[in-house]
């Protein structure tokens, strides 16, 4: 049985055209495996605690700096079992939309929050990072008003899917596909260019 992550990164509910691709998505997905569970991690609903002092010095132990003691390791637990979510299923769904040239600050708190030592990454001082997730695949749906890639700088540049393109690569996840609805507010027939993406948001499903 496929087990799936929807990391829902737009706090727009039914109006948000990132969230409506990626659920496009899942629902052809799980048409064609129909075992597969669908766990739907809303960042602006889930409580997710501040990366703090304490989180920060627990980090640091792994390199080699202090000592984790009973409150370090108080924090690092909370880390942890965030974190197991994250690690325990196949696929990861994300719905993207842009913000300010990058991803919205819900989703890269929740990047810093997982993304630890010995839970997502690894690192030796002469290989440098290596990421440790093995066999999993990730859906990313990218939308935004006004920027498309290969359009003049005037209209904004792309730290979006090239931060999180990185990311995903760097804790092990290479195997990635994606789906752009960008621009769409300024595209000439954006109603049949959102059609598009629906069409390509479920022709994933067949090759997933």
């Amino acid at each position: 049985m496929k087990k799936i992550l929807h990391i829902v990164a737009s706090p727009r509910g039914k109006a948000s055209q990132s969230t409506s691709l990626a659920e496009a998505y899942i629902a052809a997905e799980t048409h064609t495996n129909p075992g597969s569970s669908v766990d739907v991690l809303d960042l602006w609903k889930e409580e997710l605690p501040e990366f703090d002092g304490d989180k920060a010095a627990a980090k640091m132990t792994f390199f080699g700096v202090g000592d984790m003691n009973v409150q370090y390791q108080t924090a690092w637990d909370q880390v942890v079992a965030i974190t197991e979510r994250f690690t325990s299923v196949d696929l990861y769904v994300f719905s993207v939309p842009m913000w300010n040239g990058g991803i919205p600050y819900k989703l890269k708190q929740y990047i810093d929050i997982i993304t630890q030592p010995g839970l997502l990454f690894g690192f030796d001082p002469d290989a440098g990072y290596s990421g440790l997730l093995r066999n999993k695949t990730a859906r990313v749906f990218y939308t935004s008003g006004v920027f498309a890639p290969g359009a003049p700088a005037k209209y904004g540049a792309d730290y979006h899917s090239s931060y999180l393109s990185w990311w995903l690569d760097f804790v092990g996840i290479s195997e990635q596909k994606t789906v752009r609805f960008q621009p769409s507010l300024l595209t000439e027939d954006p109603e049949s260019a959102r059609l598009a993406a629906l069409q390509q948001s479920k022709a994933l499903a067949k090759i997933s």
